[in-house]
């Protein structure tokens, strides 16, 4: 807030455990201006209120007026006593109907504050409506129905009692625009703060992933080697060449326990044979007949199979040799696959060094691309910046462009108006020097044409009527002319010639009036500037003077309130931090030393060289007489005082004492010079004062 000091309100705890929260501060800091275009307007509205300071109720502004310690002067406002009279809402319905919805508002709903602060907030913006332009505040302003103060989006203000105020304002934008944008960037800071913030946050949960990443490489790279060195010891190990041999038994049971129950098959197959041979046998004769030729078909069909038998060998056969064939290839493939295997091995090796030092340029790649995105982010608010900046300047722009259009259009027509205003002015020289040649009356009466209260005042007296009058006078004159003396003309000439000379005498008086008039404007102004000098002055060495006398209290002399020093001053005292409302509430002594102190502040704006007191300080304490002398000695060091007194704190701050006292029955004086501190330097005045006492 070091630009906008009038916005700084600082104060110190009353007391102790104080509870800030019963200070909510000044009326520009706990609002928020909805829209920008509305700020002009609404710092009119509220004017001085602006900067008031709004408190819970009248005990905490007190409290804050005597202890605060406040910088400069506030006003403040209690919630709990102030009332405020609002804009009624058929008022505002009525001006909304006359000027449109959007062209009128009441200045409370233009601000955004806490309910908390209600009533300050309708006392400060509840009583005034806002128009969009000249014309439409003046319709609501003045219709009967409504006839409250109005304020335009310009500054321009109307009230109903007939007064109007606007004008030229100042260039700059307003305190509540530059506070709204303040505000703006504020909430802009504290997003990007908290932004910052979850990105910390997130990277330092990256940072935590990371490392844990790269411990459990560690540890898998480490286990990786482990199990490479185990297979590698297995497999060398009898303990691997004894497990595969066991495989190996295992298989062959495997298989022998298969032929084992292909032979009891075979066996009991055989077995059952051996039954129907024995039928047979048995029935040998009948049954060899069917048995031969059983056989022969068998004999038949097993040359058969045997043929299809021998082919099935051959190909077999040539199927071992392809296998037998496809296995030394796939032994060839295999010592292959181990070479490979071992250049895969010696390339994990490399690729883990290249991760390691890809790891390190990685961390070094996130300590640059974080300060790139601290550079980024400077970048980004550096070009917000220029983009507003170029956003305002191309408003500028195409502002003073269509200023420019205006002004080329205005130039034509004033080229217009000039062309137009030579060629009548130089029609009118013409017909000047015309009628100059024709009427020898003008070049005399030349000087009082345009002069006012005369035949020639062109503002009260229309040339166009003049002219007209002129026509019928002289159809009237010649209808007259037929009845009346012409010689007449002479004596009429003659008047008008006195006439003429007295006009002269009363211009010559009025110059004088004139001048007389400016002198004594200019004397009255002297008068003020020497009667505020002589009032400052007085009214410091009157401060100065009375807070010697008592210390710790202070007094001033002041217009009273909305009048001016020539109006008349009062006295203001202050005992303390406390000022004192009328001098009544002074004891007699204090009253006494007011008086004193401006009696000696004005002798002190034109000092004479010798003073004299009588027993000024009858009335006042020893302590008020010290601070009476040493006063005396401070503020008039090139004046001499001769003081009667008839105490001691005097006696002790005069430079040469008087004595009076009754000797054998006579009168006696007798003179005692002193010596005084701090007034033997070099160059410094002496200040006389005497004290004369009498015996009674």
């Amino acid at each position: 807030m070091t630009r906008f000091p009038n916005l700084r309100f600082e104060y110190r705890d009353p007391e102790k455990n104080w509870n800030p929260d019963h200070v909510k501060g000044l009326v520009a800091s706990l609002i928020t201006v909805k829209d920008v275009s509305t700020a002009t307007a609404l710092e009119v509205v509220a004017g001085g209120r602006l900067y008031n300071v709004v408190v819970d109720t009248e005990v905490t502004g007190k409290k804050l007026l005597e202890k605060g310690e406040l910088k400069r002067r506030y006003t403040i406002i209690p919630l709990n006593k102030i009332s405020a009279k609002c804009v009624g809402k058929e008022a505002i319905r009525v001006a909304k109907n006359l000027v449109g919805d959007d062209n009128v508002h009441l200045a409370l709903s233009l601000v955004g504050y806490e309910s908390d602060i209600q009533k300050a907030m309708e006392y400060v913006f509840g009583g005034t409506l806002v128009c969009d332009n000249m014309d439409n505040a003046k319709k609501v302003t003045f219709d009967k129905r409504i006839m409250t103060k109005t304020v335009t989006l310009g500054g321009d203000t109307f009230d109903p009692q007939g007064t109007l105020s606007g004008g030229a304002r100042s260039q700059s934008a307003s305190i509540l625009s530059k506070l709204h944008e303040v505000q703006d960037v504020q909430q802009k800071l504290k997003a990007k703060e908290a932004e910052l913030q979850m990105l910390g946050k997130e990277l330092a949960s990256l940072q935590g992933t990371a490392e844990k990443y790269r411990q459990l490489k560690q540890q898998w790279e480490l286990k990786s080697e482990e199990a490479q060195l185990l297979q590698t010891k297995l497999r060398q190990s009898s303990y691997q060449k004894q497990q595969e041999e066991l495989e190996t038994l295992k298989r062959t049971i495997e298989e022998s326990e298969e032929t084992l129950k292909k032979t009891k098959e075979v066996q009991i197959k055989a077995e059952e044979k051996l039954k129907v041979l024995e039928n047979k046998m048995k029935n040998a004769e009948a049954e060899r007949e069917k048995e031969l030729k059983n056989a022969q078909q068998k004999l038949d069909g097993a040359k058969k199979k045997a043929d299809a038998s021998s082919k099935k060998m051959k190909e077999k056969e040539q199927e071992v040799e392809a296998l037998v064939l496809e296995l030394e290839e796939l032994k060839r493939e295999q010592n292959s696959y181990k070479q490979q295997i071992e250049a895969v091995s010696e390339a994990i090796k490399a690729f883990q060094e290249q991760i390691e030092v890809i790891s390190a340029e990685v961390a070094k790649n996130k300590e640059a691309v974080k300060n790139a995105q601290e550079e980024l982010a400077k970048q980004k608010a550096v070009v917000t910046a220029q983009d507003k900046a170029i956003k305002a300047k191309s408003a500028e722009a195409v502002k003073y462009k269509e200023q420019h259009n205006e002004s080329q259009l205005r130039i034509k027509e004033l080229e217009h108006n000039i062309s137009k205003h030579k060629r009548e002015a130089s029609e009118a020289s013409a017909k000047v020097a015309k009628m100059l040649k024709d009427y020898d009356w003008i070049a005399s009466e030349k000087h009082l044409f345009g002069q006012p209260n005369t035949a020639y005042d062109f503002q009260t007296n229309n040339p166009k009527e003049a002219g007209q009058r002129l026509n019928k006078l002289q159809e009237k004159k010649e209808k007259l002319g037929r009845n009346v003396n012409m010689r007449a003309m002479n004596m009429l000439s003659e008047v008008e010639e006195r006439y003429n000379d007295l006009m002269k005498k009363k211009r010559i008086v009025e110059n004088d009036k004139s001048k007389i008039l400016a002198t004594i404007v200019e004397l009255d102004q002297k008068k003020n500037e020497a009667l505020n000098i002589a009032w400052q002055k007085v009214n410091k060495d009157f401060g100065s003077i009375f807070s010697t006398l008592l210390p710790g209290a202070n007094a001033l002399l002041s217009p009273p309130e909305g009048q001016t020093v020539l109006n008349g001053l009062e006295f203001k005292v202050a005992l303390g931090n406390t000022w004192k409302e009328n001098l009544t509430e002074l004891s007699g002594g204090q009253r006494s030393l007011v008086a004193l102190s401006l009696i000696l502040a004005m002798l002190l704006f034109k000092p004479a060289p010798i003073y004299i007191l009588d027993e000024v300080d009858a009335a006042l304490d020893l302590s008020h007489t010290q601070n009476i002398g040493q006063m005396l000695r401070t503020h008039f060091r090139h004046s001499q005082f001769i003081v009667v007194s008839l105490k001691d704190g005097m006696f002790n701050n005069a430079n040469v004492l008087y004595k009076t006292k009754f000797v054998d029955g006579v009168s006696t004086v007798a003179r005692y010079t002193q010596a005084q501190n701090g007034n033997t330097g070099a160059g410094q005045q002496r200040v006389d004062k005497a004290k004369m006492k009498e015996k009674r």
